[in-house]
């Protein structure tokens, strides 16, 4: 902005204002980065006589005796007996700094910028309580607001209810976040006011500002444009007619969407979004109903990418593991690599889920809401009764009636897409090798270039080959975007959700209540059960691993300290700690309605989202204990994991043998 100074002008600096008089004629301009931010002076127009005054005014600025006032930051709100963090500034670097609260005394010291960070203060009660903090002759208090810790739960918990009692996902998630902006203000009229007005304002602005929010977004609509032309142009249809030409059954088909989702390991979003795109026109010709390739999908999704050995994840979980070790001594010389790789065969869960997806596949049978799914898309119907009344998906596309049946017209887009992604997870990454290379790499570019050169070779090849027009190819990229609109709406109100559970600290209180010592071999069914936990309530694996894995690594090694277990032969301890934090984190994820790869996999599918999760929930609650009975806390107390994903394996299958029904034979009755 351009500042003409008629009078004096006040420049901020931590409180401290001092004026600098020009006459009317001296123009300044200027910009500001927003308010209480520091005016940058980017050029100066004035009389020769201003020049002398405004550099002896800055340089009385910058170097004013006295210091700035001490002053704290503190959270929104605390929860009862739940550690929290504050920053005080504006003291001497080196000061020491004092906090008491309730009588409760903490102390740090001030870093070389003056702000000294206090982790781990608690405070007991409800309501209001006064934290004071000073530093040498300076001090100040802050008011806290305390509330107990159940309230950070209820907005996730209160969503998921209402989800799945009136089987409809955005009112359910409105209503979650709503009550926790009210509850970040004050559970009264005003604050419930307030709090409304925030939901909006606040927490779904900030989800779609949120520029990895945004890549999702639009890689998301640019596939579903994408697949939009290829359906039109042809191609799609004359893939469904080649696939079920040879995958003439459902069990067939079922095993070929297996074998997608395997293949496309690298990155989750990617497998989920092409393997359900292109399925549907299969599994919808052979009467494979939605919830069932929603729940395929699903399940080698986030399950393959998280053991695979070159992925998206690898980066962000190694550089976890690395921060974790950095404060245990007798570990920081040990690769964190090589303990992610160590972990991976007591990732129970993930494993045991690909496997009961393969036998279901296989064998025909289901149980519980998706063995009713099944009979009704066998008898016709592949989509739910409450997906036709809500016409969440209606937007559909056909094959242009005189469009010619070639499988290169969609063959060709899909795979530039997958050759584009890995080229561009490889382009994005620095490392010395592809692993390290793709694990380092920028997965939201990466599929923001694919995603946009798949749909422009889908549309190049329909207008170059005169079977659609460009008006046309524009119009089936919109249908297929179009498709994909409710989906996103649900995907920013998850992401709300997320960011209200982490304003109100519910990651925290879950540590707290389930983080008690325990046995060293219980530690890894614990933390897969508090990352469970989390992943259901936050509706977020990354965010999960992100808060748990730097508390697990040292948690998990100060329990074997304790208990004198910190051989070479005591390490599947620790091993199983880190794989249960990502195990536990998809399991969570798979059973959660907020989860983003729960609802990305309703997209793909085509799937009503309250029924994909009513119709998984089963078979995750399954598998999940499962893995947790046969599996981790076995392998605890040394049970080699060979030995327990065998016997988990067994398990599924006779469970499913002896509660599964085939939809094939009741259809046909």
């Amino acid at each position: 902005i351009g500042l003409r100074l008629h009078e004096p002008a006040e420049f901020r600096l931590q409180r401290c204002c001092f004026s600098l008089c020009h006459p009317p004629h001296g123009t300044i301009p200027a910009v500001t980065s927003g308010r209480y931010k520091n005016i940058k002076i980017k050029d100066l127009y004035a009389r020769f006589r201003v020049i002398p005054g405004l550099f002896a005014g800055l340089f009385f600025f910058a170097y004013a005796p006295g210091a700035a006032a001490i002053e704290a930051e503190v959270p929104g709100i605390v929860l009862d007996e739940v550690p929290f963090e504050i920053v005080v500034s504006g003291v001497p670097a080196g000061a020491s700094v004092r906090v008491d609260i309730e009588g409760r005394q903490y102390s740090a010291t001030a870093d070389d910028a003056g702000t000294a960070a206090l982790a781990e203060l608690v405070v007991s009660g409800s309501g209001r309580a006064v934290l004071a903090y000073a530093s040498g002759s300076e001090s100040g208090t802050a008011e806290l607001r305390v509330m107990p810790g159940w309230v950070s739960l209820l907005p996730a918990f209160t969503a998921i209810a209402v989800a799945l009692i009136i089987r409809s996902v955005v009112p359910a998630l409105l209503l979650g976040i709503w009550l926790g902006a009210t509850a970040l203000h004050s559970f009264s009229p005003k604050g419930a006011a307030v709090g409304l007005l925030d939901s909006f304002q606040v927490f779904v602005a900030n989800a779609v500002a949120d520029v990895d929010h945004a890549a999702i977004i639009l890689f998301t609509m640019m596939i579903g444009g994408m697949v939009g032309i290829i359906t039109r142009n042809g191609g799609m249809m004359a893939v469904v007619k080649m696939v079920v030409s040879r995958a003439q059954t459902a069990m067939g088909a079922q095993v070929a969407a297996w074998l997608m989702g395997l293949m496309i390991f690298f990155d989750d979003y990617a497998n989920t979004l092409v393997v359900g795109n292109t399925a549907r026109p299969i599994t919808d010709q052979l009467k494979i109903s939605r919830e069932k390739l929603a729940y395929i999908v699903d399940s080698t999704a986030a399950p393959v990418v998280s053991i695979a050995l070159i992925t998206t994840w690898i980066g962000y979980e190694v550089s976890l593991i690395d921060e974790a070790l950095q404060g245990i001594t007798e570990l920081e010389e040990v690769p964190a690599y090589e303990i992610f790789l160590q972990s991976i065969p007591y990732s129970f869960y993930p494993i045991l889920a690909i496997l009961f997806v393969f036998m279901v596949a296989v064998t025909g049978r289901d149980m519980g809401p998706m063995y009713t799914a099944e009979v009704r898309a066998r008898n016709g119907n592949v989509l739910s009764v409450d997906e036709d009344e809500e016409s969440e998906n209606s937007d559909t596309l056909e094959p242009k009636p005189d469009a010619p049946a070639r499988p290169l017209n969609a063959f060709v887009p899909i795979i530039v897409l997958v050759v584009a992604l890995l080229g561009g997870l490889y382009a994005t990454g620095e490392g010395d090798s592809v692993r390290d290379i793709i694990g380092d790499a920028d997965p939201y570019k990466a599929m923001m270039w694919a995603s946009f050169i798949g749909a422009l070779t889908a549309a190049a090849m329909s207008i170059g080959q005169r079977i659609l027009t460009t008006h046309e190819t524009v119009d089936a990229w919109y249908g297929g975007a179009r498709a994909t609109l409710f989906g996103m709406i649900v995907l920013v109100l998850a992401w709300s959700m997320s960011d209200v559970t982490t304003a109100l600290n519910a990651k925290g209180y879950l540590i707290t209540i389930l983080g008690e010592s325990i046995p060293a071999a219980w530690v890894p069914a614990a933390v897969f059960v508090l990352a469970g936990v989390t992943a259901f309530a936050t509706g977020t694996s990354w965010g999960t691993m992100g808060i748990l894995v730097p508390l697990v690594v040292p948690l998990a090694w100060a329990v074997m300290s304790v208990n004198g277990m910190t051989e070479a032969g005591d390490m599947h301890i620790l091993y199983s700690s880190v794989s249960c934090v990502l195990a536990g984190a998809v399991w969570g994820d798979h059973c959660s309605p907020i989860s983003d790869t729960t609802v990305l996999s309703s997209i793909a599918s085509g799937c009503n989202h309250i029924e994909h999760v009513r119709t998984q929930l089963p078979y995750a609650l399954l598998v999940g204990l499962v893995a947790i009975v046969i599996g981790t806390v076995p392998g605890g107390y040394g049970v080699p994991p060979w030995v327990s994903l065998l016997v988990g394996g067994v398990v599924l299958y006779v469970v499913l043998r002896l509660r599964g029904r085939q939809a094939d034979a009741e259809a046909s009755g």
